[in-house]
Formats: C-alpha cells, structure tokens, sequence
C-alpha cells in the first residue's frame, strides 16, 4: 500500500462506488426511459422504487461515515488527553468535528502547534487543517 499523503487520501469503496451505485444508476435511467416510453402505472412504481434503492444504498454509506466519524472524534479526543496540555485538550474537544477529523492525519508533534492555529482562527477549514500537515500521518482503516 501507498504512503498516504493529502493528495492520495480520499477513500474509494469500490463495491458502493464502482458496482452498486451505478448499477441503481443505470437501472433509474432505464426504468426512466421505458416510464416515458410506455407511461402507466407500474412503469412509474419502478421508477419510485428505484430512486427507493438509490436512497436506501445513499443512507446504509452515509450511516458508516458517520458511525465512523464518531470513532474518530472519540480517538482524537482521547490522543488530545495523551498529548496536548490540559489547557489545550480541553479547547481542542469543543472544536467541530470536521476539525478534528481533519487532524487525525496530523503526527503528535505537530498536534499541538496545528490545534493552536484553528483555536487562533489560522486554520478554518478542514482542507486548510490537511494542506498545514507537515508529515502525514496515513489512516488506512476508513471505510
């Protein structure tokens, strides 16, 4: 596996991005198709039905980015324990998610420095918080 690094860090899954959300795709667009081909009744059944999956694939990936979101937020909280000054622990907890996400691919030497930053208004988004990441810190267990 490839050193991450912030150029290379988006996580594909293969089977929800490259199988089964364009199968659900092309299978709208063709029950779409034969809907305006053929109106009636069930041909518009399969076309609700089909956004239905859509839906149901769309929520089952958001509900595992957020559950691990959640774990991320709890780990960076319990590094942020381990590392910073209690001071600066106790500022970095309350900062957004989206923050804290976005520093777990910061090494603990520069944790703190980079917590000061956002606390201090430097750093206010998470692409700013990955791009100030000296030595990448690689998280290869995302889903």
């Amino acid at each position: 596996m490839a050193n991450q690094t912030y150029a290379n860090h988006t996580r594909w899954f293969p089977l929800f991005h490259f199988v089964t959300f364009p199968l659900l795709l092309l299978n709208l667009i063709f029950q779409s198709v034969r809907l305006y081909q053929e109106p009636n009744t069930d041909r518009f059944v399969w076309v609700v039905l089909s956004v239905v999956l859509m839906l149901i694939s769309l929520a089952a990936r958001m509900q595992a980015l957020k559950a691990q979101d959640r774990t991320i937020r709890l780990e960076e909280r319990m590094r942020y324990r381990e590392v910073l000054a209690p001071d600066l622990a106790q500022r970095a907890v309350n900062m957004p998610v989206g923050k804290i996400i976005a520093l777990r691919f910061a090494p603990d030497e520069e944790l703190a420095s980079l917590v000061g930053q956002i606390l201090d208004g430097k750093l206010k988004t998470s692409k700013e918080i990955k791009m100030a990441i000296k030595n990448w810190k690689g998280d290869y267990m995302r889903v």
